[in-house]
């Protein structure tokens, strides 16, 4: 037996010559990319983002989903939207659980603690006291200067005793 009974045929789109001698694609050859059949692109990007949906939206499509009545459209409605039955579940909770203040997103992150109303009086005093501080420090290096000023002055000068009698 010879070998080429025992090949498999394979199918190329089929092209022929035009009268300048380039190739062209005939009528039932499959297309080679999207951007010639105008198809949009279907490539994942690089990083994804996180969806955000406000609580009017999740409202709208809970009372969208409870309309639906007949089998189907609930599943026409999350393709429609991009969304998922676990989407659904988790806002019908939240609804259910304290309707809009549920349902408004939450910021990520420490959380800020609330300011004391005490403590800016706080902050005032003891930038008063600082002050205070390094006045009285002043104040008491003064002193010591003036005691020894004093005591040089009454070491240099003789003295002189005062009676009441002139």
């Amino acid at each position: 037996m010879s070998s080429s009974k025992h090949k498999k045929a394979t199918s190329y789109p089929q092209r022929s010559q035009n009268d300048s001698g380039a190739l062209k694609r005939s009528e039932n050859a499959p297309l080679s990319s999207a951007a010639e059949t105008g198809a949009p692109k279907t490539e994942v990007p690089a990083t994804a983002k996180r969806r955000r949906f406000t609580a009017s939206y999740k409202l709208q499509i809970l009372q969208e989903v409870d309309r639906a009545s007949h089998s189907g459209e609930i599943g026409a409605i999350l393709r429609r939207e991009g969304l998922y039955s676990s989407h659904l579940a988790k806002w019908r909770e939240l609804r259910d659980s304290g309707a809009l203040n549920a349902l408004h997103g939450k910021k990520r992150g420490p959380k800020t603690a609330k300011e004391n109303p005490l403590q800016k009086k706080m902050d005032t005093l003891e930038k008063e006291n600082r002050r205070l501080e390094k006045r009285l420090i002043r104040a008491e290096k003064l002193i010591e200067l003036q005691k020894k000023v004093a005591a040089l002055l009454d070491e240099t000068l003789p003295t002189t005793e005062r009676d009441g009698s002139a």
